[in-house]
């Protein structure tokens, strides 16, 4: 079902309500210091969905009526459903063209992590599956995953018993435009991590055009299970990769750039010929995957594994206190930031009410950061390295590695691959 869901989420941007649109032009102009409405789909976790709505609180009950409209009433029209069928196959085609291959390499580490099952299966909906998509389908997947109890209505800047209130009057009861019928196909099955690859030879000499075009890369990702955003490991894990860091070569410097992570030191400072060396840490309720995402020039693909091998196997070693102490003010610093901002604070609420049934505060977080010590990191590095690799690869692939010496580097004390000979070259 997740593959379907890149065209049903997309068809509400353009979807209006049963309500007339004098009716609905009314109630905005009523809400005098309207600001902005919009739906945002999140990149990852693939299967949350945010209406989002800022505007004055005097406009409350309004606010909540045309939210409670757009999220149980969408129209769904031919027309507008085949303009996101459009819409789809164009952002597709700009996924295959585009220089920066983060989100296809986060697609591809997820499906070599969780081989056909849950976070692993496809985010972007398959161009041969876009034609199948009508009202039906589309009325199938929100009668199993827009129930009462996946839902939270979370608000900044308003009464909470005001809330409460608009919420019982607007949604408490309410019928959904796809019927009252119960959910039938809900996939509750747990992650399961099975370690792989996944490979796409692709010619990338021509991604980028221009005076100054990019030159060809090869993309590679390399990650490891560590654990879910429900264990108290998260916040060390957490660290790890604020510590790792990382970024592009062509970063600029700066106060909170991260130039000082390992990635920075390690790796771009001494290898002028990586182009990018960057840590992610993905987390979900039941899993999660640390990873680094490399790229160089497709004659160095052994050189650059291998770097990305032994930085794997140097988390596990002494973590040095200032470097420690950094990467935990880095991210306290980065929390207590994004949180300045009311929709980032909204956002914020919604996913932990949603995820936890509960709401940890900014300096409780920052609490938890600051306990982690040196063998906490340790710790669950050592635990991650016990586990099997997964491997994402783009581009020309010639001299990419095997698996099992990609594996066999991980599982060794340095973190380098086995040699290889060959009599001709």
């Amino acid at each position: 079902m997740k593959q379907n869901t890149s065209v049903g989420l997309l068809i509400f941007w353009k979807s209006w309500h049963f309500r007339p649109l004098l009716d609905l032009t009314a109630k905005m102009k009523f809400c005098l210091h309207w600001k902005s409405t919009g739906v945002s789909v999140t990149a990852r976790p693939q299967d949350t969905t945010m209406y989002a709505v800022s505007a004055d609180s005097k406009g409350l009950d309004t606010v909540v009526d045309l939210l409670a409209d757009v999220v149980l009433h969408p129209r769904l029209t031919d027309e507008e459903i085949e303009m996101t069928r459009m819409a789809v196959h164009f952002e597709l085609e700009d996924l295959n063209m585009r220089p920066d291959p983060e989100p296809l390499l986060t697609e591809m580490i997820h499906e070599a992590a969780f081989r056909e099952n849950t976070v692993g299966l496809h985010r972007f909906c398959p161009a041969e599956n876009i034609g199948a998509i009508d009202r039906e389908v589309l009325h199938s997947y929100l009668r199993n995953y827009y129930t009462p109890n996946r839902m939270v209505l979370a608000g900044v800047g308003v009464e909470h018993e005001h809330l409460v209130e608009c919420a019982r009057k607007y949604l408490l009861g309410a019928q959904p435009a796809w019927g009252a019928a119960g959910a039938v196909d809900i996939d509750r099955s747990v992650a399961q991590y099975t370690g792989g690859l996944v490979k796409v030879e692709r010619d990338m000499s021509n991604v980028s055009l221009g005076p100054t075009p990019i030159p060809e890369l090869t993309h590679i990702m390399v990650g490891l299970e560590s654990c879910s955003f429900l264990e108290e490991d998260f916040i060390p894990f957490a660290v790890l990769n604020m510590m790792m860091g990382g970024g592009g070569s062509f970063s600029a410097g700066g106060p909170g750039k991260g130039m000082f992570s390992r990635l920075y030191l390690n790796v771009l400072n001494r290898h002028h010929w990586m182009y990018n060396a960057t840590s992610y840490h993905h987390s979900y309720e039941d899993t999660g995957l640390l990873c680094i995402h490399a790229s160089a020039d497709p004659r160095q693909v052994r050189e650059m594994v291998e770097i990305i091998t032994k930085e794997f196997i140097l988390m596990g070693g002494t973590v040095d206190a200032v470097e420690l102490e950094r990467a935990k003010t880095q991210l306290m610093s980065m929390l207590m930031m994004n949180l300045e901002s009311r929709p980032v604070i909204f956002e914020d609420v919604g996913r932990q009410v949603l995820a936890t049934h509960s709401r940890k505060l900014p300096h409780e977080l920052c609490t938890l950061i600051r306990n982690v010590k040196p063998e906490d990191v340790k710790r669950v590095t050592s635990k991650m390295l016990r586990g099997k690799p997964a491997v994402a690869a783009l581009g020309d692939l010639t001299d990419l590695p095997t698996y099992e010496h990609i594996q066999a580097a991980l599982s060794s004390r340095d973190g380098r691959l086995p040699r290889t000979y060959r009599l001709f070259r």
